[in-house]
């Protein structure tokens, strides 16, 4: 660009830049246009180009690492996220991320109002602390994907002042995974201390129960490895009669026939994730 080997895109009116980087990912803006020029750069932070910040897709493809779960990873996601949200002037509508903390989703609460879409899974340092900001502040929030980490009181607060909210994650590690992540030393011990603990109680129906009371207009509900029972199902199947999907991959008490009879109650069901029961059956 502007070496004789090609036009000079500097040269295009802004306008046209915009319309040809917002064809572009973030990733692909990040590892190119910005690299070339401060103009493309100035360019590639317009607002209209940071409504979404998406970063579950390069997770996805790289191979997980225990460097992700230490504080110093965290920052830089903290960074990148802040840096979007000052870049989109307020205007951020979609979040996917992993390992950020507090300190970003803060950030994002205070000054993102449109906010639609929150993914923050694996992000073991967000708390009720940003997440009571999130759900006073981003009353126009769709979907939501968070860690057991989050309180059912919280969880009240998103219910009762998101009331668009139509596809709600509520997944716990694989077992498996946990056990992995305990021969290393970069994930929090209290993060991995209460997945263990979760395992052995029922605090699954208190999250169902909140869904009941709360967010029943739900159409999209993961509950993978959730401790609930089957008659905390049937409950659900019984108040959230507009569900579309339910993921219950790894509910270890949960029986065959207990899923049978609640899901035939939700006439509107389109997708259905059992337990393995028979896994779950040499398991014990």
């Amino acid at each position: 660009m502007g070496s004789g080997l090609g036009p000079d895109w500097t040269e295009l009116t802004r306008e046209c830049l915009l319309n040809i980087f917002s064809r572009l990912s973030m990733q692909e803006r990040w590892n190119g246009p910005m690299l070339v020029c401060k103009t493309l750069m100035n360019v590639c932070q317009d607002p209209s180009l940071n409504t979404i910040f998406d970063l579950e897709t390069q997770f996805l493809s790289i191979p997980e690492s225990i460097n992700l779960w230490t504080s110093e990873f965290e920052a830089k996601v903290d960074s990148t996220l802040r840096s979007v949200v000052d870049q989109s002037q307020g205007g951020l509508t979609e979040i996917r991320a992993r390992h950020c903390t507090n300190q970003s989703i803060s950030y994002v609460a205070e000054r993102c109002p449109n906010l639609e879409v929150l993914w923050i899974k694996y992000s073991p340092r967000v708390t009720v602390e940003s997440m009571r900001k999130i759900a006073l502040n981003c009353p126009k929030l769709k979907e939501l994907d968070i860690s057991f980490e989050i309180s059912c009181d919280c969880m009240e607060m998103v219910g009762n002042n998101c009331k668009n909210l139509e596809i709600l994650k509520r997944n716990t590690m694989d077992p498996s995974e946990v056990e992995r992540l305990e021969h290393t030393r970069s994930v929090p011990y209290t993060y991995l201390e209460d997945l263990s603990i979760m395992r052995t109680m029922t605090l699954g129906n208190v999250d169902v129960y909140t869904v009941v009371r709360h967010m029943r207009q739900l159409k999209h509900l993961e509950l993978r490895f959730s401790t609930l029972t089957d008659i905390a199902l049937e409950r659900l199947c019984k108040a959230c009669s507009s569900l579309e999907y339910l993921d219950l991959f790894g509910c270890r008490n949960l029986t065959s026939d207990g899923v049978t009879n609640s899901i035939s109650l939700l006439k509107n069901l389109k997708d259905i994730k059992k337990p393995d029961f028979e896994a779950l059956v040499f398991d014990y």
